[in-house]
């Protein structure tokens, strides 16, 4: 069923009433939030606290929503799933990731689907560097150690002169790099699209990604999912690493190569790993990541500040009241 320009008819009659659905809000994050209150004169909100156990139950949950309001990644949205609900007219996320839907499908179907780039990149940025320092300072290692009964001797990394290669510098990059600055860091980066004033405004050099690779003490990875991305960070780019650096992920799991950096890992190669983002998420008990010592991770969880979450929510339902009078934005369908 094709539906294009949906969005040219988004605005409600006098006495239409829609949808809104909130299909798996686990972690919380809209549910008891104040912004939903602006979407009650358009219609009924629904807010699912639980994730979905299964397709059925997830198609069950949004078949009448007009507009679904997307929390989780872990809640995602294939073709064949989008081709069931007939019904419904946008998916608006609670992140800057669009992984999660086949925009292709969306797009086909006459869904508009709308982000929240650069909304929270602030802080991500600072959890990234938080991430950052607890590795470079050995902070769960020497946790565990401790809590064992271990006094250990470790040396920590010092980051200040130290290279930080920073790749992807959109938003959540570019305040990564501004931060490494501020420490005193030297700051290089590599993304698809270069150019002098960019580095200029950035305060960086760009490099050739394998160039950064081979010069960092520190590797930052800050990009999107896509063909382009996935699998960039394979056992031939973590050998071109220093041995000893370090290796942050807050962009996506499958950026990286689990197994290849599992290995790079418990080899010393590198010194160690954080990790805000898992090639399976929630992050099964036997992941073997799990098993490498000196790792820091936490659960996809970079944005998780009360202010942060507030202004996703703020954003999600920003875009949907934008699309129903109209004017939709941030828009990401092809």
């Amino acid at each position: 069923m094709s539906r294009p320009n949906l969005y040219r008819s988004c605005r409600l009659t006098a006495n239409q009433r829609l949808t809104f659905v909130v299909p798996g809000d686990d972690p919380p994050q809209l549910q008891g939030s104040p912004h939903l209150d602006r979407l009650r004169p358009y219609g009924e909100v629904t807010v699912h606290m639980d994730r979905p156990a299964t397709l059925d139950e997830k198609l069950a949950r949004v078949n009448d929503a007009d507009v679904i309001l997307n929390t989780r990644g872990a809640v995602n949205w294939p073709g064949d799933a989008l081709r069931a609900l007939p019904k419904l007219r946008m998916i608006t996320t609670c992140s800057i990731g669009t992984d999660m839907i086949d925009l292709q499908a969306a797009s086909d179907m006459g869904i508009v689907v709308s982000n929240q780039p650069g909304r929270t990149a602030g802080v991500v940025a600072e959890h990234i560097f938080g991430l950052m320092f607890a590795a470079a300072k050995r902070a769960a290692f020497q946790t565990a150690e401790l809590k064992a009964g271990r006094w250990a001797r470790r040396e920590n990394i010092l980051l200040r002169g130290k290279t930080l290669g920073v790749v992807g510098t959109g938003n959540v990059g570019a305040e990564v790099a501004r931060l490494g600055n501020a420490l005193g860091m030297n700051v290089i980066a590599w993304t698809f699209n270069p150019s002098p004033q960019r580095a200029s405004a950035l305060g960086v050099r760009f490099v050739e990604l394998d160039d950064l690779l081979r010069e960092s003490d520190v590797v930052s990875l800050n990009l999107r999912l896509s063909d382009d991305t996935a699998g960039l960070v394979g056992e031939r780019e973590l050998g071109l690493m220093k041995q000893g650096a370090l290796l942050v992920n807050g962009g996506r799991g499958e950026l990286v190569d689990t197994a290849a950096l599992v290995r790079a890992l418990n080899s010393g190669h590198l010194a160690g790993a954080a990790l805000d983002v898992f090639d399976i998420e929630p992050l099964p008990p036997d992941h073997p990541i799990l098993d490498c010592e000196q790792v820091v991770l936490t659960p996809h969880m970079a944005d998780q500040t009360p202010e942060g979450i507030e202004l996703l929510n703020e954003g999600a339902v920003d875009n949907v009241i934008a699309f129903l009078e109209g004017r939709p934005q941030n828009v990401v369908t092809p």
